[in-house]
């Protein structure tokens, strides 16, 4: 079916919400256009399709059609949620570092942004893009007695949740709207003025929202790259891990029970070989571990986002080739690497290295008992600068465009990856119920859990912590690092440690120093964009912009 489909309701554009009244009395005479109000399930569903694509892709055609992109004014590839999100998530951290000049690059290298980012700015519109088709979605089917359509409804309201979600953890207090603000043109308002009062007011509604529908979701794995309860208990999850930082209460208890939901579902084990989190056969049909991802296949999601971006990004065609990962067609970008400090979070003191120096010949680290590292060793192991070429620091190539056994996807296409971006998986699961017993006092059960993963990494229990004792904040930090390097995570969980600003932890150019040095606390926060503030009356910046 070939039809073009009209959301009769909001459009947005990058500053306001506007109205579309004179399309409510249009009648089409294209016999191919369809109005929502006369839209069959399997229309809807299509509709629901441009809502998960939000997240990864620029617009309807792809990020490559750079008419047809939902927001003009930034870059189909750059601006895309995903891209900008990651760079937010990394770049702002030990785990990477860019080796190009485009504009804001380099504010994240050094932790020296401002609010004119041009990254933020792009992560924050399509975060406000992504709550407006999920408001006028909601809204158009709320009330539908369709059973197909009453859950589309509600994988709606988990997706604005989700964009919601990114905007508390990245913007603290974003401008707030739902499916009852209803068509018309205004300047949307924060929850409060006060920015940790808004952040956790807004806390309590996604909580309160995913707790509505977590029932009315599908059941696990019901449906390959839809959400369902699965993927609605680790948002929520996830959201209590950092109930501290959002709403300065914690909530570890909360985090446990909605761990335990997913483990205890029996729907999910861990893979067996770590890598195929991150190859092109990870989606959740072939991949027991995933639980929720963003979607990508070299057929229908086509650009320099995602997965592709990540691996071109991080090849050179030197000391790592796209090709050897499944991008034949494209060039080498030899731009994201990983820094020196954080090898030392990789290396960890079970591993064979210990504390010995890693000898120089083994450039894949391949002597280290954990299989989780996939880095190489480039020409320089120091960063000179913060602009400095590809061949400083070291390479990461833990995504690839390959299956897990090294043949070609299904849907295979050398210019763009197959891989879907791992948003929830099962192994965050045990490693948050591990953190929220350890903060809870119960480190034997948390030992328990950290082994669980740590089974996995090296193989057998020879890397399993063998004392309560020895479960801390920064093992426990580390763990996570080492698990989840490269995930578009570190930035989240830095700060929940302490460790992101102020703290004692210091990697190359944190603070725009070759050695690092502590930043101040308001940069756990990112700017709400300065045009979003000089358009709307109603927002207030954050402190310290």
């Amino acid at each position: 079916m070939n039809k073009k489909i009209i959301i009769l309701g909001v459009v947005f554009s990058t500053l306001m919400i506007t109205s579309c009244v004179k399309d409510l009395n249009v009648t089409p005479s294209d016999p191919n256009v369809t109005l929502a109000s006369n839209l069959t399930a399997d229309e809807y569903k299509q509709v629901l399709a441009k809502i998960y694509a939000s997240f990864i892709i620029g617009g309807q055609g792809g990020s490559q059609d750079y008419n047809g992109v939902d927001i003009t004014g930034t870059d189909s590839n750059f601006g895309t949620t995903m891209r900008a999100l990651w760079n937010c998530q990394e770049l702002t951290t030990d785990e990477a570092i860019c080796a190009w000049t485009d504009p804001g690059i380099a504010d994240f290298n050094t932790q020296t942004w401002s609010a004119n980012n041009p990254f933020l700015t792009a992560l924050y519109d399509r975060l406000v893009l992504s709550v407006t088709y999920a408001n006028d979605f909601i809204r158009q089917t709320n009330g539908n007695s369709d059973p197909d359509i009453m859950r589309y409804n509600t994988e709606a309201r988990f997706l604005r949740a989700m964009a919601y979600y990114y905007s508390i953890d990245c913007f603290a207090n974003p401008p707030f709207t739902t499916d009852a603000d209803g068509v018309g043109k205004f300047n949307p308002k924060q929850l409060d003025k006060v920015t940790s009062v808004g952040r956790a007011k807004l806390f309590n509604y996604l909580t309160s929202e995913l707790h509505s529908i977590e029932d009315k979701l599908g059941e696990p794995k019901f449906s390959y790259a839809n959400a369902d309860k699965a993927a609605c208990w680790m948002l929520l999850a996830r959201l209590y891990l950092n109930a501290q930082v959002y709403t300065g209460t914690a909530k570890w208890d909360s985090c446990k029970i909605y761990c335990d939901k997913v483990i205890n579902s029996g729907k999910y084990s861990l893979a067996s070989n770590y890598r195929q989190n991150f190859s092109a056969d990870n989606d959740q049909t072939k991949n027991p571990e995933m639980i929720f991802s963003w979607a990508q296949d070299g057929v229908y999601t086509q650009g320099y986002v995602g997965t592709t971006f990540i691996i071109e990004s991080c090849s050179d065609g030197t000391h790592i080739d796209a090709k050897t990962l499944g991008l034949a067609s494209n060039t080498n970008w030899g731009g994201n690497r990983t820094k020196k400090q954080f090898i030392n979070v990789l290396i960890d003191t079970l591993a064979t290295y210990g504390n010995v120096p890693v000898p120089t010949s083994d450039i894949y680290f391949s002597q280290c008992k954990d299989k989780r590292i996939y880095c190489r060793q480039l020409d320089h192991w120091n960063i000179p600068s913060a602009s400095s070429s590809y061949s400083f620091g070291i390479g990461v190539f833990k995504f690839t465009n390959n299956n897990t056994d090294g043949t070609q996807a299904a849907d295979y296409n050398p210019a763009y990856a197959s891989t879907d971006f791992p948003v929830f998986r099962l192994a965050d699961a045990y490693l948050m119920r591990a953190e929220a017993l350890h903060r809870s006092g119960n480190n034997p059960d948390a030992m328990t859990d950290i082994n669980v993963v740590r089974t996995r990494a090296y193989g057998n229990a020879t890397g399993n912590l063998t004392s309560a004792n020895q479960v801390t904040d920064q093992f426990l930090l580390d763990e996570r690092g080492r698990e989840f390097y490269y995930e578009a995570q570190r930035r989240t969980d830095l700060i929940r440690f302490g460790q992101f600003t102020d703290g004692s932890y210091k990697w190359a150019w944190k603070g725009g120093t070759f050695a690092g040095i502590p930043t101040d606390k308001h940069l756990n926060i990112f700017p709400i964009p300065g045009n979003e503030v000089s358009a709307n009356p109603n927002i207030i910046q954050n402190t310290g912009y």
